[in-house]
């Protein structure tokens, strides 16, 4: 597969944007797909370019092998987007993909110092703040009951059987590569961080949202929705207008500095 075409398979566009309008690179979470962000992109154009990114393993790529790997995923992605951007770039992740921001933030800043303005991570603790855990271990029925609990799956999909069998390939994958990443002392991004987190969320405290703020040299701020781990999903307009705001935040201290 060449480069473009390559790109065009990691990478989706669903709403055109403005030229020059700022890129915001959607990064989904353990078993999530790039059409998650598909109410983000109609709320955001065509003022933002939002590129959601579609892993390996998953709906129209299911028959790829998915990465197991946090760096390893978030090197791909970083040689994708080479050569440097030319428009201004912001991160989004949720839960595994705020993970996966901060380690593809460090490379962008390595390899287009400047490009990156900021890194909204939502729904996950800081990567300082470690815990063991072990659901990619576990068993389909315990992995099932896992995706279960935070409500990150339709249901349609975890009651129809065959679906979840070609789910849970990617899905223990992703918790494998989120699990077994471990944060690199002394790591931290220039750029500014803003975190999102449901006030509900069973997987991540306030203090553990707050502890972004240990890895960044810039800026930070959180903000809180009504919710659990998935309080996106139920109030895309809201989380529209915050994402909208820590953009407008990221371009004016950028162009302070």
């Amino acid at each position: 597969m060449n480069v473009a075409a390559d790109r065009n398979n990691w990478f989706r566009r669903y709403v055109p944007a403005a030229p020059g309008a700022v890129q915001l690179i959607c990064l989904p979470h353990a078993g999530g797909g790039a059409p998650q962000f598909l109410p983000l992109a109609r709320a955001l154009a065509p003022d933002v370019d939002v590129v959601s990114v579609q892993y390996p393993g998953r709906q129209d790529r299911r028959q790829e092998t998915p990465f197991d790997d946090v760096r390893a995923l978030a090197d791909r992605i970083c040689e994708l987007l080479a050569p440097p951007p030319s428009q201004p770039l912001v991160i989004l992740g949720h839960s595994m993909g705020s993970v996966l921001g901060f380690e593809l933030g460090l490379r962008i800043e390595r390899s287009a110092p400047g490009a990156l303005l900021g890194l909204i991570a939502s729904g996950r603790r800081a990567p300082v703040v470690h815990r063991d855990e072990n659901v990619h271990q576990r068993d389909d029925d315990a992995v099932i009951a896992e995706i279960r609990s935070l409500s990150g799956t339709a249901a349609t999909v975890l009651q129809d059987d065959e679906l979840l069998r070609m789910a849970l390939p990617a899905l223990r994958a992703d918790y494998r590569a989120v699990e077994t990443y471990r944060y690199r002392e002394g790591d931290r991004l220039r750029a500014p961080i803003a975190a999102l987190v449901g006030d509900t969320d069973p997987r991540v405290s306030l203090d553990d949202a707050r502890a972004w703020q240990r890895i960044t040299d810039a800026g930070f701020s959180l903000r809180t929705f009504p919710g659990g781990h998935f309080y996106l999903s139920d109030q895309w307009p809201d989380v529209a207008a915050a994402v909208v705001d820590r953009i407008a935040v990221f371009e004016g201290r950028a162009h302070a500095s």
